[in-house]
C-alpha cells in the first residue's frame, strides 16, 4: 500500500484512508448478499471458451421461435438498458467501519479478500469441469460437486464472520476469535476438516475397502460378487442411509454425506458411480419418475432382478423405490431395464443442483407457508382491482442466505442448461425474492423470448410491474419524493 507524508494529516489517516479504497474494491467484487447490507449483485453465468460470461448470451445463441405475442415497450426496454452502475453501495457501513479501531478495519478488509478470491475461483472451476467443451465421460461428479460445496461454505463463512465482527463491534469489551484465513484457491479451504484432495482421496480408500473385501472372499470380478462387495462397503462398513425427504443441507453436500453417511439419493447415486469407477466398472443411470435409478453396464439385466434372501441387487442399490407401488420405479424390470434413457454426467449434476436448489428455497420461505416461487405471478394475473395489483408486488420477507444460497444453485444450473426458460424464470423470481429487481427484470425479459406463448403472456404484466417497482425504488435511492403508481 503506497503511504505519503502530507501537511495536517496522520500517517494513519493515510493508512485509514488506504484500507477504505481497497475495502471498497473488495466488497464491489465480493458477488454475495452479506448481513451488512451491502448490495452485491450476481448474475446468471453462461459460459463461452474465454471464460467470461454474459447474461444475454443466451438470447444471442438460440433464436426464439415466432409468435403472435410481443413484448411490451416496458419489458424490452429493460434488456436494452446498461446494468449494474455500481456493484456494491458500501458507503453507509464505511462510517461503522471507520468507527472501529485499526485491527478490526483490518481484519475486515482480509475478510472481505479470502472468500472473493475462494468464491470466484470455486465458480470458475466448477465452470471449467462441466464446459461443453470437455467429453461428458470426463466430467468427475465428485471433483464438480466439491467445488460447488466449497463455494456455498464459503459464502456461508463470509456471513458467520461477519456476524462474530458485529458482535465484536457492538460489544467493544468482547474479544472474539477470528476464523478467517486467508485462502489462495479453493482446494485450500477446508470442508469438515478436509480440502477438496482429501475429499477425492476418501473416495480412493473406500474403493480400496471394497477390494480388499473382494481378496477376503477370494473372489474374482464375478459383477454380482464386485456390486455385493461394493453394497456390503457403503451400507454396512460406512453405514450409508438414504433420507427420504431432504430436509437437512447436510444430505445435500457430498463432503457432508462423505462424513456422515446420511445422505439424499442422488448423492449416494454418485458416491456410488464413483467408486465403481475407480474398480473400472460402469455405472449408469436413468431418471424415473421422482426417483434417480442407477445400475452396472451389463449384457445380462436378469441376474440384477434375481431374488436372494428377499431383495435384488437392484433393489439394493436403488432402495425401498423400486419396491414402493405408488413410485413408477417399481415398474422397472429386466426387459424396460434397457429401454431407459441413460444420464449423462450433467445430467446427474444438473439434479443434484436442482434439489440444493429446492432445499435452499423451502428453508428461506419456510416463514411463509405455501409460498411457491411463481405466487406472484398468479397474483398480477388475477388481479381485478388497483389493491390486490399492488399488493402482489409487496415482498415477503425471507431468509437471507438461504434465497441466496438457493440463487446461486440456480445460476450453475443456467451454465448447465442455458435455454432452459423454466428454469430461467425460476431464477428471475428469486431475484425478485432478493429484492434485486433490475436483474429479474433482464432474466424474466429473456425468459419471456423462450417460453411459450401462454407462459409469456402470464410474465408479461408482472414484468411491466417490476420494471415500474424497479424505476421507483431508483427513484427513491436518489432522494426524489413521490412514487409511481402501478396499474
Amino acid at each position: 500500500m503506497l503511504c505519503a507524508s502530507l501537511p495536517g494529516l496522520s500517517h494513519q489517516q493515510m493508512l485509514v484512508g488506504g484500507a477504505v479504497k481497497e475495502l471498497s474494491a473488495a466488497m464491489s467484487s465480493l458477488n454475495v448478499y452479506s448481513r451488512c447490507g451491502f448490495d452485491g449483485r450476481v448474475g446468471c453465468w453462461i459460459g463461452n471458451e474465454k471464460g467470461r460470461w454474459n447474461k444475454l448470451a443466451a438470447a444471442s445463441t438460440m433464436a426464439p421461435k415466432k409468435r403472435r405475442l410481443s413484448i411490451s415497450p416496458l419489458a424490452s426496454s429493460a434488456l436494452a438498458e446498461t446494468p449494474y452502475t455500481s456493484r456494491a453501495e458500501f458507503y453507509d457501513e464505511v462510517g461503522i467501519i471507520i468507527s472501529c479501531d485499526m485491527p478490526s478495519l483490518f481484519n475486515v478488509f482480509m475478510l472481505l479478500k479470502s472468500p472473493d478470491l475462494v468464491l470466484n475461483d470455486a465458480r470458475e472451476k466448477f465452470t471449467q469441469e462441466i464446459s461443453f467443451q470437455s467429453k461428458d465421460k470426463d466430467i468427475s461428479l465428485a471433483k464438480a460437486l466439491l467445488y460447488v460445496a466449497s463455494e456455498d461454505e464459503a459464502f456461508m463463512a463470509f456471513n458467520r464472520e461477519m456476524d462474530a465482527h458485529s458482535l465484536q463491534i457492538e460489544r467493544r469489551s468482547a474479544s472474539l476469535a477470528s476464523h478467517a484465513t486467508d485462502w489462495t484457491c479453493v482446494e485450500a479451504m477446508p470442508l469438515a476438516g478436509k480440502n477438496m484432495n482429501e475429499w477425492m482421496i476418501e473416495l480412493d480408500v473406500i474403493a480400496r475397502e471394497v477390494e480388499a473385501e473382494l481378496v477376503s472372499r477370494e473372489i474374482g470380478c464375478d459383477l454380482v460378487e464386485v456390486l455385493d462387495a461394493v453394497n456390503m462397503v457403503l451400507f454396512k462398513s460406512r453405514g450409508f442411509k438414504r433420507s427420504p425427504v431432504l430436509v437437512d443441507s447436510k444430505c445435500a453436500y457430498l463432503h457432508s454425506v462423505l462424513s456422515s453417511g446420511y445422505c439424499s439419493a442422488i448423492l449416494l447415486s454418485v458416491i456410488y458411480i464413483e467408486v465403481c469407477r475407480r474398480l473400472n466398472l460402469t455405472i449408469v443411470g436413468s431418471r424415473v419418475g421422482e426417483d434417480f435409478l442407477i445400475w452396472p453396464q451389463t449384457g445380462n439385466p436378469e441376474e440384477l432382478f434375481k431374488v436372494i434372501s428377499g431383495h435384488s441387487l437392484f433393489g439394493i442399490v436403488n432402495g425401498k423405490c423400486v419396491d414402493d407401488p405408488r413410485a413408477k420405479a417399481s415398474d422397472i424390470n429386466s426387459n424396460s431395464l434397457p429401454g431407459l434413457e441413460l444420464a449423462t454426467n450433467r445430467d446427474i449434476i444438473g439434479i443434484a443442483l436442482a434439489n440444493l436448489m429446492r432445499l435452499h428455497w423451502k428453508r428461506a420461505s419456510r416463514a411463509n407457508h405455501g409460498l411457491m416461487l411463481t405466487s406472484p405471478l398468479r397474483s398480477v394475473d388475477h388481479a381485478d382491482d388497483k389493491s390486490s395489483k399492488t399488493n402482489c408486488l409487496n415482498v415477503p420477507l425471507l431468509r437471507p442466505q438461504d434465497l441466496r444460497l438457493a440463487i446461486m444453485a440456480s445460476e450453475r444450473l443456467l451454465i448447465l442448461q442455458p435455454h432452459n426458460w423454466a428454469l430461467r424464470r425460476d431464477h428471475g423470481m428469486m431475484l425478485y425474492y432478493s429484492r434485486e429487481y433490475e436483474e429479474a427484470v433482464q432474466e424474466l425479459s429473456i425468459c419471456m423470448a423462450f417460453a411459450p406463448e401462454e407462459e409469456a403472456e402470464v410474465l408479461e404484466p408482472f414484468v411491466e410491474k417490476l420494471h415500474l417497482l424497479r424505476v421507483e425504488s431508483s427513484w427513491k435511492s436518489q432522494g426524489k419524493k413521490g412514487h409511481l403508481t402501478v396499474s
